[in-house]
This record gives C-alpha cells, sequence and structure tokens, in this order.
C-alpha cells in the first residue's frame, strides 16, 4: 500500500500542499514583502530539495502580425531549503524577500503573481500562486507625478517584449508608460513614452518624444521616420528627494530641447 501511496504522490494525488500567506498583497516595486510559507504533507513522507518562490509577470511579443502574451519569471528566491515533508503534518516558515525595483506596476492589463512551490525530485511539483497589486517605486513614482504636474496625462501603460532595452536588468521584455499632453506642450508634442529603470540609488529614464509634426516640413519629417526622439537621463536619489517640483522642471527643460 505504502510503493501504492508513493506512486501516485509521484503523479500529485495525496502529496504535499504548498500555500504562501503573505501578510500583505498590495505592495511597491522594491518593498520587503512578509508571509509564511504553509506546507501541508501528503499520505507519505517526501523530500523536498527546494522551497522557492517566482515573482511572475505576462508581456506581449508580436510576431508575424500575431500578439502572443506571454509569462515570465522576474526573480526567484529560495524560501527554504531541503528537508523531509512527513505524512500528514503541517509546517509553518516565516519568509521574507524584496519585490525587485524592476517589477512592473500592475496598471492596464499587467499581472503580477508570486509562484510558489516545491522542488520535489521524481514527483510533480506542487504550486500555489498570488495575485499581487504592485505600484510604482518610490523613485520612479515621483517621475509619475511629476510629469502630472506638467500637465501629461497617462494614456496607456504596456509590458512589451524588447530584449535589446530589457537585457539590461536581465529581462526579455520593459513596461512602457505612454503620456500625451493636455496643458502647456499641447500642440507641440502627440506622446511621450517612458521605460523606468528604478534601483536604491536613483532612477535611469528612457524617453521616446513624439514631435507634433507642425506644416509641410514636420509632415515630411513624419514621413521620413524622424519625428520620433529616443533620450536617456538619470536622476539620483538627492535629486528625486529635491521633490516632484523640481523634478517636474528638469523634465521640462529636457522636453522643450525636442520640441
Amino acid at each position: 500500500m505504502s510503493m501504492f501511496k508513493r506512486m501516485l504522490a509521484s503523479v500529485g494525488i495525496g502529496a504535499a500542499q504548498v500555500d504562501l500567506m503573505l501578510h500583505q498583497d498590495e505592495v511597491n516595486a522594491g518593498d520587503i514583502i512578509d508571509g509564511v510559507v504553509r506546507i501541508q504533507g501528503g499520505r507519505v513522507d517526501q523530500e523536498v530539495d527546494d522551497v522557492y518562490a517566482f515573482v511572475m509577470t505576462r508581456y506581449v511579443k508580436e510576431e508575424n502580425n500575431t500578439r502572443t502574451q506571454i509569462e515570465t519569471a522576474i526573480a526567484k528566491f529560495q524560501l527554504v531549503g531541503k528537508f523531509t515533508v512527513e505524512a500528514e503534518q503541517v509546517y509553518e516558515f516565516p519568509v521574507s524577500f524584496e519585490l525587485p525595483a524592476i517589477t512592473p506596476v500592475t496598471m492596464g492589463r499587467t499581472p503580477v503573481w508570486i509562484q510558489t512551490g516545491l522542488d520535489i525530485k521524481e514527483a510533480v511539483d506542487p504550486k500555489d500562486q498570488d495575485k499581487l497589486q504592485v505600484g510604482p517605486h518610490e523613485h520612479a513614482a515621483i517621475i509619475l507625478e511629476a510629469m502630472d504636474q506638467l500637465g501629461f496625462r497617462l494614456r496607456e501603460v504596456t509590458c512589451d517584449y524588447a530584449p535589446g532595452i530589457g537585457r539590461e536588468i536581465g529581462l526579455p521584455f520593459v513596461q512602457e508608460f505612454e503620456f500625451v499632453p493636455t496643458s502647456q506642450f499641447r500642440g507641440q508634442l502627440d506622446e511621450i513614452e517612458i521605460i523606468f529603470f528604478p534601483d536604491g540609488n536613483g532612477v535611469d529614464l528612457l524617453l521616446q518624444i513624439d514631435r507634433k509634426a507642425r506644416g509641410l516640413s514636420g509632415l515630411f519629417s513624419e514621413a521620413a521616420g524622424m519625428d520620433e526622439s529616443f533620450v536617456r537621463v538619470r536622476y539620483d536619489s538627492n535629486e528625486i528627494a529635491s521633490g516632484t517640483s523640481y523634478i517636474a522642471g528638469e523634465l521640462a527643460e529636457l522636453i522643450r530641447n525636442y520640441v
């Protein structure tokens, strides 16, 4: 009977189960996440090599006019090391890990979730999923506030396949924030797209500035694909600490150079 139970456990029937119970489900990128991982033993003893958690999201890849949703891991954390899960026993371990600063915000259709699992050799790995509501990293939040102060409306947020840009943060995609002007730059710009690369010491921005076509020269410029400018700028933690109005002034001066 014991061998039969082990055979069933190897395909997930009567096997150990895992459940990550987070203390919070609304966080910001860069926050520390705390919780408890609960493991319920199955019908037989099982050797667990690893208890892990992946921070997961989804991005869009467009190829041959087909848009595909692709799941990807942003980071992996070991929660518990190797141990034996005895049959019918319950184990609880406190866990804590830092959500990466580059975690996408859950705006638009972008999901973020924690996928927890048990690594059991020669068996189906039990898994658990917990959705997160993720706000921007504190350094990126200042930029968003500054754009709002300048009269830009956030129109769309998407995660798109972009390995050339994403590779510097070790990901195959980037999250783009698309803004449209509603006040001082209205009539001069079509839109601005910003990609954030925040870290503990500041934030790098990659801006795509789409100028408004003005007259025949402007129309020819757009037809030639020259209307979009790509700009990179960094604001360190001291500049960020200067506040929203300071950053808004810096951004306004930067944008004026391209309109």
